[in-house]
């Protein structure tokens, strides 16, 4: 049974840091593509960054120069650097992943349960 595990969400100051983690386990092939997404109170659920298996990455307009992705392949672990912090960056955060489980010839998307930053002003 694959999983995502996601931590490090919290509370934090207007201009603070809080780095996300998100660890996937079980029995897999291969771990593709690797995303955060956050969802918002009365929002849809929007991407906040990509990266692929090889490190490439993207972000969102609206965190670019402040939040770095990128993984570890080794630990199987995907990480979310989020610097100067802004109220607005208030979400639970997603951690998701396009995995080749064990057994089975193609990706599956899979979701992590979710973790909540909560930035004051």
């Amino acid at each position: 049974q694959v999983q995502l595990v996601e931590s490090g969400g919290g509370l934090v100051q207007a201009g603070g840091s809080l780095r996300l983690s998100c660890t996937a386990s079980g029995s897999m092939i291969s771990i593709n593509t690797m995303g955060w997404y956050r969802q918002a109170p009365g929002k849809q659920r929007e991407l906040v960054a990509t990266i692929t298996s090889g490190g490439r990455t993207n972000y969102a307009n609206s965190v670019k120069g402040r939040f770095t992705i990128s993984r570890d392949n080794a630990k199987n672990t995907m990480y979310l650097q989020m610097n100067s912090l802004k109220p607005e960056d208030t979400a639970l955060y997603y951690c998701y992943a396009d995995i080749i489980p064990a057994g089975r010839g193609y990706n599956y998307g899979y979701w992590g349960q979710g973790t909540q930053v909560t930035v004051s002003s």
